[in-house]
Parts: C-alpha cells; structure tokens; sequence
C-alpha cells in the first residue's frame, strides 16, 4: 500500500462528541501507528487477515464495536487479526486509511485494503461480517475458511427431518428463530419443513386436475404451486400465485403473496427466476 502524498494532513470529524467518563478500560487488539502500519500489518496480511478498526473514545459506539471484535477474534484463535487506530492519537494513519466517519473497517487481504464498516453493527451482523471476510480471504489464498458450526436447534432439525417428525422440526426452527430473527438459516429451515407438512401425502397428480378444474379457488391454486415448487417447477409455481395475487384483493391477495415470499426463500435470490418473480410481484401490488 503507498501512502497518500497528504499523509498526516489533519481531517475533520466534528462529528463525534466527547469522550465518555470512563475509558480507562484496555481496548483489544494491535494498536496501529504511522510506523507499523506498513512495516508489520501489510506483510502480515500475506498470512491472515488483518482487520483494521478506526476508533475514538469520543464515540462509544466505535468503542463497543471494537470490544466486540475483541471477544470474536479471542473466539477464532488467532484465524485473523484485529488493529485498531485511535483517531484522537493517530490522525496521520487516519487519513491515510480515508477515513470519514468512525467507527470505520476495513480489512487488509494479502496487502489489499477492503473497507467493509462505516457505522455500528449488532454483534450478529458483526459475527457474519468477520465469516464472509475469513471465507473471502481463502479465497485468496490468506488463512483457512471459517468452519461453519450449526446452532443447536438446527441441529435438532435436522434429526427431527431424518426421522420423518416435521411437526418436531418446524418447532425447533421456530425456537431457533425466537432467538435470533435474523438467522438465514433458520428461516430457510422453517420454510422447507412447512413446504414438506403441506405435501406430506397429499396426491400430487389429483391436485394438479383440480387446479385446473377451478382455476379461481385459492387453496387449490395454491396447493399446486407447493407441488410444482417440490417438483423443481419454480417459474410455472410462481407463475401460478403471482396471477393469484393480481387477481385477488385484500385479506386473500396477502395471503398469497406472504405464501409466495416464503417459497422465494427456500430459492437463491440470485436466481433469474426469483429476480423476475420478485418484479412481478412489485408490478401486481403497485
């Protein structure tokens, strides 16, 4: 990395408020300086990754941010390493990592700088952060991919799936999501399982007859969809409750559509498919 030709140039943060009344407690992490930062984080950024932390004690935010990656980095063993650089203390290195507001991250792999934060995160938001940046470095060839590690309801889950209890299943998932919201994981989990209940021996062929037989009634229409998104018939599924949804209004037409977003979670969102759905969609509400 070559350092900007105004290294050392003063930068305005006016920002930030003061410092809070105690900030005697030790920060975690490798403290980062002018001298340092090329010398010894660079080089090691070949080895692992090298998360650099701009901080200030007069943002307590920052400060939490970096006790939090403090935990994590204790947690990974030395996978990847956290820096910090106190902005009041080293403004120099500051600019020189363009730095404009606080807290700010970003990660050196392999030499190259990758900003990746420029506000607070919650703890969970962090912890998925570091996983895609570990995994994004071996990539590179830098460190080892993070081992992904089940959580315990998931687990459960699973085991409830291989002996057939979908019921036992569904719960677990819902437990798992009562405790964290937002994980992808679990909410996919949660979406298979009720896909399974609502096929579980139900005669794929008879429903496909009804459906169209009675083009207009919802439940049917809508148990067909299942059976096509089971067979692997994604656009034909889709297709079928998003002309459901132009259709129908109110209560029905919200019932459908929260039925469609759960089927688009159980596919890639990247997917061509999905993207097109998820247009279609937006065209029929609005």
């Amino acid at each position: 990395m070559t350092l900007p030709p105004n290294f050392g140039r003063a930068f305005d943060l006016s920002n930030l408020g003061k410092p809070p009344i105690d900030s005697s407690t030790p920060m975690p992490g490798l403290e980062v300086d002018a001298t340092n930062l090329t010398s010894e984080f660079l080089p090691l950024s070949l080895q692992k990754p090298v998360v650099v932390i701009c901080w200030s004690v007069r943002s307590p935010e920052s400060v939490e941010l970096v006790r939090t990656l403090g935990k994590f980095a204790l947690a990974d063993q030395g996978a990847w390493v956290l820096a910090r650089v106190n902005i009041d203390e080293q403004p120099q290195v500051a600019q020189a990592l363009q730095t404009r507001v606080v807290p700010y991250g970003l990660v050196f792999i392999a030499e190259q700088p990758i900003p990746f934060l420029e506000q607070a995160l919650s703890e969970e938001q962090l912890r998925e952060v570091i996983t895609k940046i570990m995994t994004l470095a071996a990539q590179q060839g830098v460190g080892e991919a993070p081992v992904e590690q089940a959580e315990p309801e998931e687990d459960e889950a699973l085991a409830a799936l291989d002996s057939g209890d979908f019921a036992a299943a569904e719960a677990a998932y819902r437990a798992l999501l009562l405790r964290k919201p937002n994980d992808v994981y679990g909410k996919v989990g949660l979406a298979q399982v009720q896909l399974l209940i609502r096929t579980d021996g139900v005669d794929a062929a008879k429903i496909i007859q009804k459906s169209i037989e009675y083009p207009d009634d919802v439940q049917i229409q809508m148990e067909c969809a299942d059976i096509e998104i089971m067979q692997g018939d994604l656009e034909q599924g889709f297709k079928r409750l998003l002309r459901l949804i132009s259709v129908l209004s109110g209560d029905e037409q919200k019932s459908v559509k929260e039925r469609l977003l759960e089927l688009f979670a159980l596919v890639d969102p990247a997917d061509p498919r999905v993207i097109k759905a998820r247009a279609a969609l937006a065209n029929a509400l609005f």
